[in-house]
């Protein structure tokens, strides 16, 4: 298992830790979207910032889960993947 599974087993026992866990899952699951939407187009980072009109640094921290995208910057990255945006309450 590897050091980041180990912390995170051992964290998610923590009832504020997996609290703040589960309420990130929406943007996790945004993030590997748009990475794994970014790997079946064959295109590197740089590939698609440049099609979404953005820098390369600021993709790579939103593909890092380092960045708050907004809705407008969502829209480009959708673009620039050929694909839409879809948002939906559940």
């Amino acid at each position: 298992m590897s050091d980041f599974r180990d912390y995170l087993t051992a964290n998610l026992q923590d009832p504020a830790f997996s609290l703040a866990w589960e309420e990130q899952e929406p943007e996790r699951q945004i993030v590997a979207e748009i990475v794994a939407s970014r790997k079946a187009e064959g295109l590197t980072q740089k590939e698609l910032a440049e099609r979404c009109g953005m820098k390369p640094s600021n993709l790579s921290r939103i593909e890092n889960g380092n960045g708050n995208p907004s809705l407008q910057t969502l829209l480009k990255i959708a673009h620039g993947l050929n694909k839409q945006l879809k948002i939906s309450f559940v």
